[in-house]
């Protein structure tokens, strides 16, 4: 009788272990997703996935706008935020769930036309916070993100 709980035991391991492998991704302080740092679009997906609510649509709208705008743009996920770059230039923009908003950064925002309306305690770097019910300038944000992408990006 005792081999046969250990080899309960052993198979609810196995299955808790399976749980925690395809588990969603955890949610951090204000919604944020939680995603293991990640090169490509795999980990972005994940990312855009796992953000609750109104947010996914969000995130789907906000990566295709730019993989529109910039054919062959590079992504990865790092610091549990998606970023845009372009090969050998660094990153230009950077997307970061919050509680009641999704937080778009351009890295050197301060050089685009029109200036994005959210300021930073970075001297370069603007925002955009998008809410629940705001509509997307679809057109002045692909405007934004071709002039990131021909910028040099930062670093990270």
């Amino acid at each position: 009788m005792a081999g046969k709980t250990r080899k309960t035991s052993a198979k609810g391991a196995k299955k808790s272990a399976a749980k925690r492998g395809s588990a969603k991704p955890r949610l951090l302080a204000g919604g944020n997703p939680q995603i293991a740092k990640g090169y490509g679009d795999a980990p972005v997906q994940v990312y855009i996935a796992a953000m609750p609510g109104w947010k996914r649509d969000v995130g789907r709208k906000l990566d295709a706008l730019i993989v529109r705008a910039v054919p062959g743009v590079h992504k990865a996920v790092k610091w549990n935020s998606p970023l845009y770059g372009m090969e050998g230039d660094g990153w230009f923009l950077g997307i970061h769930v919050f509680t009641r908003y999704v937080k778009v950064a351009f890295f050197r925002g301060a050089s685009l036309l029109p200036v994005p309306p959210g300021e930073s305690k970075q001297q370069h770097t603007r925002y955009l916070d998008i809410h629940e019910n705001d509509e997307l300038d679809e057109a002045q944000f692909t405007a934004w993100v071709k002039q990131a992408s021909q910028l040099p990006g930062v670093r990270m």
